[in-house]
């Protein structure tokens, strides 16, 4: 958060807008053929440091000395070992690009930003993977967020990204569910150097079904194809997600993904503390004859130690609309079972979480005046919640689009609480756009 400088009552600065929603191709969900080349290696005489390597090939740095020794520098001799440890499980490169990787990643900037106490707010428009880097270190206590699930919507300005694995796609529009969950460890991989050493993630995820379908905008189309509403055909839909082609998942099968990210994001380092089962009340139904219809999401809680700051009795302190207990579902006491009603979804977005959820995330897990971080803002509820519960917050977003809903929201809650607001908005060298209060 950069220091406020406008007026309240000066008009907002615009940065140059990215180029419109790229065209996504279909999703064909065809495995990656490849392999490992060491000859291209072989003659390269720059070590990594171990801690670097640790998260990329999927080892604690314990068991890395077992392997190589007390080392705290590997060459690419001890990476390819590691390589070939049967310990080896990919993360968020594949086998084969992880030496390219650290190569890459031995140039790595310095982060350049400070956030200021004097604010409660900053909405930056960007993309998470270049905004992450400007972030100081140890300076966010919470995360919540909803990230894109794999191949069930296309986001207003989407973006195409340039992934650690090679791929280039906007994120929830990969090929593959093994890229989708690539994609969600290097995020919570880049996360890692902004959090506080008490700090809790929160990852608000589904999983899809490896199904012929086509891509829609938001839930409401879904609900309309569902109640014969919508009249659209197969064609008739601009983006759509085939289901033959992958190594070993077949048509009509659950992919696993929320499982598959948990694991993974242990194996670079966080700790696993809880999956988390939302179940959903009114939430849209399915006519599916060959399985039983989902009801439930997931929240990953994750941690950068074993026991991070947590205030379980927020869980009853709070009003239910905020994330209190839900008498009618929920008992005294705080479970991995979270009775939740989803969101109306009356301000355009398509896939929202409820106020709720990330009231209670944000509540057992911060103190007055801690940093809530949310890569994926959308439409604003996480930063209400924040504010509400007296944190600040800083929310990203590629939409502006939702950006302004989400001030919006803010803008109306200075009206009912005692925030000392002043907005300003400045571009940035990363063409970005940030908001601020």
């Amino acid at each position: 958060m950069t220091n406020s400088t406008a007026p309240a009552s000066s008009p907002r600065r615009r940065a140059v807008r990215p180029p419109s929603t790229p065209e996504l191709p279909n999703i064909y969900p065809r495995t990656t053929i490849a392999r490992l080349d060491r000859d291209t290696f072989k003659d390269r005489s720059e070590t990594f440091p171990i801690e670097d390597v640790a998260p990329v090939v999927g080892m604690a740095e314990s068991f890395i000395r077992r392997v190589l020794g007390n080392k705290k520098q590997l060459t690419v001799a001890d990476v390819l070992e590691l390589l070939d440890q049967d310990a080896f499980a990919e993360t968020f490169v594949p086998r084969s690009r992880v030496l390219e990787y650290l190569f890459s990643e031995l140039d790595a900037t310095e982060r350049d930003e400070e956030l200021s106490d004097e604010e409660n707010w900053s909405l930056i428009h960007g993309d998470f993977l270049q905004i992450v880097g400007t972030l100081p270190e140890a300076s966010v206590q919470c995360v919540v967020t909803s990230t894109p699930y794999w191949g069930m919507r296309v986001y207003k300005d989407a973006r195409l990204v340039r992934w650690a694995d090679g791929e280039e796609c906007a994120f929830g529009h990969e090929q593959t569910p093994e890229g989708f969950i690539r994609h969600t460890i290097e995020i919570l991989h880049r996360l890692r150097p902004v959090l506080t050493e008490s700090a809790s993630v929160w990852w608000n995820l589904m999983d899809t079904y490896m199904t012929r379908t086509q891509i829609r905008g938001n839930a409401y189309e879904a609900l309309q194809a569902m109640d014969g509403r919508n009249r659209k055909k197969w064609g008739d839909h601009e983006h759509h997600r085939y289901s033959a082609g992958h190594s070993y998942i077949k048509d009509g099968e659950q992919c696993g993904i929320p499982a598959l990210v948990a694991e993974r994001a242990s194996r670079i380092g966080y700790y696993t503390k809880s999956i988390i089962t939302w179940a959903k009340i009114n939430s849209l139904p399915e006519p599916q004859n060959s399985r039983v219809s989902r009801n439930l999401e997931y929240v990953l809680h994750l941690s950068t130690q074993r026991a991070p700051k947590f205030d379980k009795a927020a869980y009853r302190r709070l009003a239910a609309s905020l994330g209190g207990r839900n008498t009618l579902y929920e008992s005294d006491k705080l479970s991995d079972v979270w009775v939740i009603p989803v969101s109306s979804g009356g301000d355009g977005h398509g896939a929202q979480f409820p106020l709720a959820l990330p009231g209670r995330c944000i509540a057992i897990s911060t103190e007055a005046n801690d940093v809530v971080l949310d890569p994926f803002m959308g439409s604003g509820n996480t930063a209400v919640a924040a504010l509400s519960l007296g944190r600040r917050v800083v929310g990203v977003d590629v939409s502006q689009q939702y950006l302004d809903v989400a001030e919006g929201k803010i803008r109306e809650l200075e009206k009912r609480l005692p925030i000392d607001i002043t907005a300003s908005t400045k571009s940035g060298d990363s063409g970005r756009e940030r908001k601020s209060g």
